[in-house]
C-alpha cells in the first residue's frame, strides 16, 4: 500500500468526510496506546509493535493501515510500518509533539457535542450547558478531571511550542518592559526575558493561573528578579504599567469580554504603548481546515469564536488601537501590531 493517494473525485471525498470521525478516532487510538513512541527510526513489523503497545496483531495492523491513508505512518512493501514527519509529532519526547493536543480534540466530551452542532449554528449558543446543566469549565473541573488535565496538557504544550516562535518573532530590543495579558503560565514571558538579558515581564492571569507559573518565573527561578505576577481578571481591570503589551490567543470571547479587555489596557498602556494582538485567523489559508474547524469547536463549548482579518481588524480598531502592521508568526498564527494613539 501507499501513504499517499490522488484527489478522489467528489463523491468519494464526501464520503471520506462523513467519515471523518473515524479518522480522528484512528489518530486518539494511536495516541492513547503509545504507537508513535514505540515505534523509533527502524521500521518494525506489526507483531514487534503490537507486543510493545500490547494489542492484538490484527486489528493494529487495521488501525495503522487506516492512518498510512492520512500519511501518519507509511506501510513499507514488506509490511513493517514506519514513522512519518506526521507521525514524529505523535511521539510524546518530540519537540514539536501534538499528541496532547490530539488528545485534547477528540476527549469524550466532544463525541457528545459535535452531533449538536446543528443546533448551535440554529441558536448561536454553546451546547456544553445544556449536555451537562453547567458551563464548559466549570464542567471540566469538576465532572471530567481527566479531561482538564488533557486540557492543561495541551494548553502548556501549545503555549510552549508557540512561544518560542512569538519570541524569535517580536522584536522588543527597544523595550524595558512587557506584559503578558491572560498569558497562562507564563511561556511568552520567559521566553521574551531569555531573549532580551535587560527586559522585565509581567504576567496577568487568574489567580489559580498564576499560581502555577512556569518555574523559570517563581520565586527562585532563573527568572524570578525580572518578572512580576499578577492574579487577576483581564476583563475587570488590567493594572499593569508596560512598553509593550501582548495578547494571544485570548480575544474568542463574546464582543463585550474582547472590547473591556482591548479597552482595559488601552487605559493601562496609555498613548505610545505597543499592543501586539496574536490570533489564529479563519480566513488564513495555510492554516484554514484547522483554524475553522477550532472554530466551531469554541461556537461548541463556550460560544466563542475565532476572527477573521477584519472582524479583528474592527475590534481594535473600535477600541482605539491604531494598527501598525500584520504579519504571521507562523503558519497558524498572526500578530497585529499595534498603537495607542495620544
Amino acid at each position: 500500500m501507499t501513504t499517499a493517494q490522488t484527489a478522489p473525485p467528489p463523491s468519494m471525498r464526501l464520503r471520506e468526510l462523513v467519515f471523518g470521525a473515524a479518522c480522528a478516532a484512528a489518530v486518539r487510538a494511536a495516541a492513547r496506546l503509545g504507537v508513535a513512541d514505540a515505534l523509533d527510526d527502524s521500521p518494525l513489523a506489526v507483531e514487534d509493535l503490537a507486543a510493545a503497545v500490547k494489542t492484538e496483531p490484527k486489528t493494529l495492523r487495521r488501525l495503522l493501515r487506516a492512518l498510512s491513508c492520512y500519511g501518519l505512518f507509511a506501510e513499507r512493501p514488506d509490511g513493517t510500518f514506519a514513522h512519518t514527519d506526521m507521525s514524529r509529532l505523535l511521539r510524546e519526547d518530540d519537540p514539536n509533539s501534538l499528541r496532547a493536543i490530539a488528545l485534547w480534540c477528540t476527549e469524550p466530551w466532544t463525541w457528545d457535542a459535535w452531533p449538536l452542532l446543528d443546533e448551535a449554528v440554529r441558536t448561536g449558543r454553546n451546547v456544553v450547558e445544556d449536555l451537562y446543566g453547567k458551563e464548559f469549565f466549570p464542567y471540566l473541573n469538576e465532572d471530567a478531571p481527566e479531561s482538564a488535565d488533557v486540557f492543561n496538557r495541551a494548553m502548556t504544550t501549545s503555549s510552549v511550542q508557540s512561544a518560542r516562535d512569538v519570541a524569535q518573532f517580536l522584536d522588543l530590543s527597544g523595550s524595558a518592559s512587557v506584559a503578558d495579558i491572560g498569558g497562562g503560565q507564563g511561556h511568552v514571558v520567559a521566553s521574551l526575558l531569555e531573549k532580551y538579558p535587560a527586559l522585565h515581564g509581567t504576567l496577568l492571569d487568574l489567580p489559580r493561573v498564576v499560581d502555577n507559573v512556569d518555574p523559570r518565573l517563581r520565586a527562585g527561578g532563573a527568572l524570578a528578579d525580572r518578572t512580576r505576577l499578577v492574579p487577576g481578571d483581564c476583563r475587570e481591570a488590567v493594572p499593569v504599567r508596560a512598553d509593550v503589551y501582548i495578547i494571544k490567543n485570548i480575544l474568542e470571547w463574546d464582543d463585550d469580554s474582547t472590547t473591556r479587555v482591548l479597552r482595559n489596557v488601552i487605559a493601562a498602556g496609555g498613548p505610545g504603548a505597543r499592543v501586539v494582538v496574536i490570533e489564529n485567523l479563519v480566513d488564513d489559508s495555510p492554516s484554514m481546515r484547522f483554524s475553522t474547524a477550532m472554530d466551531l469547536l469554541l461556537l461548541l463549548n463556550v460560544g466563542g469564536a475565532k476572527h477573521t482579518t477584519e472582524s479583528l481588524t474592527g475590534r481594535l480598531t473600535e477600541a482605539g488601537l491604531v494598527i501598525d502592521d500584520v504579519r504571521p508568526v507562523n503558519p497558524y498564527l498572526h500578530a497585529f501590531d499595534c498603537t495607542i494613539p495620544a
